[in-house]
């Protein structure tokens, strides 16, 4: 097991890996550095060698796909996930690193929109999406989380072993705050400064394309977490529209003792059973998910006893 372990997800960064390395061992003389190549077409893997980093692959394009690799292979006592595009000065590193070590958290959120962000970045569309993506989460899910997607944080063992990786692409940052949120897991913020990306590198975030992608992943991760919210809204809606048609209908037979809108009745009733399903359907489904909860506290005492025996061994030898 290392102590501490920096993984690095890659795309086509030969213009930055090698001083992202570099950068990274200075910073953390004692970790050791993984770069894993999401099937690059430049030279990103072999700079990353010549650097000492430990070069892997991933050829399921994404970088969920590449991240649920880097979970499942690596072991350390603390992780530290930065992208490879030289955005994120790794002088902030240890401040992270020890808030893991030594305060017991399982995420460190490296905060860049508390200081050079709005100013360095130059895509606007870019700056509106984590502002709404911030605000949306927090309200949501009722945290404080000041950087939802960015893409440097530290990581326990207990959070990396117990994190189900679901998502496929740049959505990944938004599922692991959700995740870490929605399981009362200790979260940290440390404030870094951000720097665009030098001249020659390109960004792989499609600004449209996935920023739908992440607020699909908000929506879907509201209905599974907080199903009882979710479903308790969809009826609120529903009955409204029932009531709204039936008011009419309601007032018509009043004044008239018939009912001219037969139609509009048996719609009115129907959109109100579906209102009725959807609360109970939130009721069972938050039943559930309470039970669910129990099952990952249980499996996280686990994965914390199993890290405590491993460090154990690592003293022996």
């Amino acid at each position: 097991m290392d102590k501490i372990a920096v993984l690095i997800p890659c795309y086509n960064e030969e213009k930055t890996i090698a001083k992202v390395i570099k950068d990274t061992k200075a910073a953390l003389p004692e970790a050791v550095v993984y770069v894993y190549d999401n099937n690059s077409t430049d030279q990103t893997a072999e700079l990353a060698r010549r650097q000492g980093a430990v070069v892997r692959k991933e050829y399921m394009q994404g970088k969920g796909n590449v991240i649920r690799r880097m979970f499942r292979e690596i072991d350390a006592q603390c992780y530290i996930m930065v992208d490879g595009d030289d955005t994120y000065p790794m002088e902030f590193a240890p401040k992270m690193v020890d808030k893991v070590l030594s305060h017991n958290a399982d995420m460190v959120v490296g905060d860049r929109l508390s200081s050079t962000y709005f100013e360095e970045n130059k895509r606007p569309f870019h700056n509106m999406g984590n502002s709404v993506v911030k605000a949306s989460i927090n309200h949501l899910f009722g945290s404080e989380v000041k950087d939802i997607m960015t893409g440097f944080r530290a990581f326990s063992y207990g959070f990396v072993k117990t994190f189900p990786v679901l998502s496929k692409g740049f959505e990944i940052e938004t599922e692991m705050t959700i995740h870490a949120v929605y399981n009362h897991m200790q979260i940290d913020n440390v404030i870094v400064e951000y720097r665009d990306r030098p001249e020659g590198s390109v960004s792989k975030l499609n600004t449209y394309a996935d920023g739908f992608r992440v607020l699909g992943t908000i929506f879907r991760l509201y209905r599974d977490y907080k199903p009882f919210g979710f479903f308790s809204l969809l009826s609120a809606l529903l009955a409204i529209v029932a009531i709204l048609f039936f008011v009419p209908v309601l007032l018509e037979f009043l004044e008239t003792g018939l009912v001219l809108k037969f139609p509009t009745l048996i719609v009115c009733g129907f959109v109100m059973m579906a209102a009725i399903q959807s609360f109970f359907a939130g009721l069972i489904l938050s039943n559930m998910a309470t039970k669910s909860r129990r099952d990952f506290e249980y499996r996280f005492t686990r994965v914390c006893e199993e890290e405590r025996c491993k460090k154990q061994e690592e003293t022996c030898r």
